[in-house]
């Protein structure tokens, strides 16, 4: 097989025109900040002794002989006649001996591989929305011109380091080979790692072998090096699908990383107190992560939440709230106990990008990063708590973003830093504006916001009183000017789509 030509990087050619979009520097990023722990030792105890009841005692209910058959032959206790598995702790001890507290995600280019674990931060796309929204177009059903452009801005904006699970779905194509498109997208619109479809086998392993033709490897070489990962939800309360296990037990053969998540709403899904809430999704996550070690020992997982209230008025699902936030906080408390990397969101549920989109996703946010995620799923684009993607929102989350890596960046106390002698330099009641200390620093001393408008309000008034919404809007049909498709070597691109084409007439087509 031959190996593909790398990329030579993510920024696009600048419009000679204008300067290029502000934007900070592909990085790893690193939290070296300790976490905010808000449940004693003893209270996260509780939850997890909870959980090992609820796995015990209550157990899961699973669709599908093959789960069954796993954990039967591991010693766990299944009622076939129900569908149920129970286990004791002995089995989560067994596991968890052999799960990874780390994993390195390497996509076609090598140069964008990311860690997930320790103390890195990674932030991905939206995913899954059926929706797309902007505001020249308005609100629209998924499609795939739309799916290519969230694709195109996720590889020029050097802050999203990972693609989402289907961006957003394109609806026009048939629903059983749309996956083929979306994962050629990703692999010739950027050089980015991505999220795979986990609905069954077929799908998880089309996007293995996919990314392990971009790479120019074989499968035992992506299961070496992994290069995806999937989002294996679960169906709370307790509940655990057939297709959801296909798909784990593909990626965990083959060395790929799964996020497990429960999607739990207190007082829909679960009981509406958090310590409730908190034990339900444990048990869950829980269940998933020791049937990927019984797949495969040391098959990479990730400890996944994804843990909210509803809005006891109406039942609608809220984000961003308080609730959210501590959930975000104790579950990374959660995934330090396991020594698991924690894969959290910063979601939110309004309805346009407004004052409420910014609150909730900077509420979320600072929960999943003081709650010590690794991976921020849904980091930019989620509106509508989830069923669209925005363009503007996109925008308004890279800002949330790249302010948040700015706060993470390690803080300099050289002495030239501390400005003694510039402080003596300027006479009492002076100023520092042409001072040699900032006159060596003012260009990249301060953090460079590509959103915000810091002009006073008559400059702004007379510029036209542009909002940071028309901001946005303008912002991202730059990006998409400036974006540069990464070079992808013509026999790979051949291969790539002899494998599109070859899968999807075995497939077969169904209609949308």
């Amino acid at each position: 097989m031959t190996k593909p030509h790398r990329s030579s990087g993510r920024r696009g050619r600048p419009n000679r025109r204008q300067a290029p979009i502000p934007q900070l520097p592909w990085t790893h990023i690193r939290n070296e900040y300790g976490p905010v722990e808000i449940a004693e030792e003893e209270q996260v105890d509780a939850i997890h002794r909870t959980s090992m009841r609820i796995l015990s005692e209550l157990g899961i209910r699973v669709i599908g002989d093959q789960v069954l058959d796993i954990f039967e032959a591991a010693g766990g206790r299944v009622d076939r006649s129900e569908c149920m598995v129970r286990f004791d702790e002995e089995l989560l001890d067994q596991a968890l001996s052999t799960t990874p507290s780390k994993v390195t995600l390497t996509p076609r280019n090598p140069d964008r591989a990311v860690e997930i674990g320790g103390k890195s931060l990674v932030y991905g796309l939206v995913a899954g929305p059926p929706n797309v929204h902007d505001a020249i177009n308005g609100r629209r059903p998924g499609n795939m011109a739309d799916y290519e452009n969230f694709t195109r801005l996720a590889h020029h904006f050097n802050v999203i380091h990972l693609i989402g699970n289907q961006v957003t779905a394109p609806m026009e194509l048939p629903a059983n080979t749309r996956h083929m498109d979306t994962y050629l997208a990703n692999l010739r619109l950027s050089d980015l790692s991505f999220h795979v479809t986990a609905i069954g086998r077929g799908r998880a392993l089309d996007g293995i072998k996919m990314m392990a033709i971009a790479r120019g490897d074989s499968l035992e070489d992506m299961a070496e090096k992994p290069g995806v990962t999937t989002i294996i939800s679960v169906n709370s309360p307790r509940l655990f699908d057939e297709e959801m296990a296909e798909g784990l037990i593909a990626m965990a053969q083959h060395g790929q990383p799964v996020s497990i998540t429960p999607f739990t709403l207190m007082g829909a899904m679960t009981p509406v107190t958090l310590p409730a809430a908190m034990a339900q999704q444990n048990a869950e996550a829980l269940f998933g992560i020791v049937l990927t070690q019984l797949v495969k020992p040391g098959a990479p997982v990730f400890y996944g939440a994804f843990t909210s209230n509803v809005d006891m008025k109406s039942g609608a699902p809220a984000f961003g709230t308080p609730e959210n936030t501590k959930a975000n906080l104790i579950a990374g408390q959660l995934a330090r106990r396991y020594k698991l990397p924690y894969r959290t969101s910063n979601a939110n549920a309004s309805n346009a990008v407004d004052l409420q989109a910014a609150y909730e996703t900077t509420m979320a946010t600072w929960g999943a990063v003081l709650g010590g995620g690794n991976l921020i799923y849904h980091g930019a684009g989620w509106l509508e708590g989830g069923l669209t993607a925005s363009y503007e929102k996109l925008i308004l989350d890279i800002e949330i973003l790249q302010n948040m890596t700015e706060i993470l960046k390690p803080i300099s106390f050289s002495e030239d830093d501390l400005g003694f002698d510039a402080i003596a330099e300027v006479p009492t009641g002076g100023h520092f504006f042409g001072a040699e200390h900032t006159m060596a620093r003012y260009e990249t001393a301060f953090y460079e916001p590509m959103l915000s408008d810091w002009t006073n309000y008559e400059a702004w008034e007379e510029a036209g009183s542009i909002t940071a919404g028309q901001r946005a809007t303008k912002l991202w049909q730059k990006a998409l000017a400036e974006y540069e498709e990464p070079v992808l070597d013509p026999a790979i691109r051949e291969e790539l789509d002899a494998y599109v084409a070859h899968r999807k007439e075995e497939i077969g087509s169904d209609a949308p």
